[in-house]
């Protein structure tokens, strides 16, 4: 049987042969169709998403628009190349792969891959860290993301594995007689 893509980028960057074993991560495919969700404001990048996706989160930022929160999308889509290439980064910069995969989920792992995930952030906040949970925009995500469909998916002392992330929010289908 042909090794996988995956299997071969997590060899090259020394994940361990029983990641999704000891990571309770599911493995999420790439997603093929994807809409602009907006402008990252670090970088003016596109923010793609899946067009239901994208569409829930227009509904949910202008709806936070009207109760006077603006969100903004820091990140969108991400490939399983791309996701290889942070962790490369964070590598070259000294860090563990232990400490990475804390925060940053194995190449075929992340919820970015789906281009369902958001990452979030506001006007005064725009870096994906912990201070963001004290941000107005938060709480309004907090009380509010959910009737758009976004879940919180990496909350504090969660069992998913990956480390505390105020910012990242995933969007699941409502399903028939939510």
């Amino acid at each position: 049987m042909a090794e996988s893509r995956v299997h071969r980028l997590h060899r090259a960057l020394g994940i361990p042969e029983d990641y999704a074993k000891t990571h309770p991560l599911p493995a999420h495919r790439e997603a093929r169709r994807l809409v602009g969700a907006g402008r990252a404001p670090d970088d003016g990048k596109r923010v793609r998403l899946i067009p239901r996706a994208a569409k829930a989160w227009g509904r949910m930022r202008d709806t936070a628009a009207a109760d006077g929160i603006i969100l903004l999308p820091l990140s969108g889509f991400r490939s399983i190349n791309r996701q290889a290439t942070i962790i490369r980064r964070k590598l070259r910069a000294g860090l563990t792969l232990a400490d990475i995969l804390r925060f940053v989920a194995a190449p075929g792992h992340s919820e970015h891959h789906s281009g369902r995930a958001i990452d979030i952030g506001s006007p005064e906040h725009v870096t994906l860290d912990a201070d963001f949970a004290r941000t107005a925009a938060y709480r309004w995500l907090r009380r509010h993301a959910g009737k758009f469909g976004f879940v919180l998916s990496y909350p504090k002392n969660g069992a998913l594995g990956i480390g505390y992330e105020p910012w990242h929010w995933c969007w699941h289908a409502p399903t028939q007689g939510r």
